[in-house]
């Protein structure tokens, strides 16, 4: 039989980096570790809960982290809450010898643009999504919703995110 401890232990191992990358896009840098340590803190305290299913316990967990940074965020600027930070993620390797193209450069370029005029909202729901590789119950579960209100939510983020990148000026980073 798997005890409480064992579960949470289970939990923690299999999620922590997750957690950590999770919080890194929606916190300054300066707090990612104080939020991580409140989510597991609070898991602990309500391990009862804990859900027997691992990918319900994993949403689960990201729902507690999620609350966790929104209560940190408080005190700082409202327009850096749930800010996801594109920068943060890691950049795609160049073969050696191989030079990386301006169309390349200037895509990435537009999507961070594009990304930056989405709302807190539809950032949040593609990056449960994109980033966090969520399915659409278990990002449901993170949001408090319902998996098809979470699915016309990403549908909604999607479009956006479309019509942002088709507007942006295809020349405009070009040297």
């Amino acid at each position: 039989m798997t005890t409480a401890r064992d579960r949470y232990h289970q939990l923690y191992v299999s999620s922590v980096d997750d957690v950590i990358r999770f919080i890194s896009r929606r916190v300054p840098d300066t707090v990612v570790e104080d939020v991580v340590a409140e989510a597991f803190l609070t898991v602990w305290r309500r391990v009862e809960d804990l859900p027997a299913d691992p990918s319900q316990a994993r949403a689960w967990l990201f729902g507690i982290a999620r609350h966790c940074a929104r209560n940190a965020v408080r005190g700082t600027s409202r327009q850096q809450a749930l800010a996801v930070r594109i920068a943060d993620q890691p950049r795609t390797s160049v073969h050696a010898g191989a030079e990386a193209s301006f169309d390349s450069i200037n895509t990435r370029l537009d999507l961070a643009t594009a990304w930056r005029r989405l709302a807190p909202d539809d950032q949040e729901s593609l990056a449960l999504t994109v980033f966090d590789e969520l399915t659409s119950p278990e990002a449901a579960q993170v949001l408090g919703i319902t998996a098809p209100a979470y699915r016309v939510r990403l549908m909604r983020a999607r479009r956006a995110l479309r019509r942002h990148l088709e507007s942006t000026p295809a020349k405009e980073h070009t040297p």
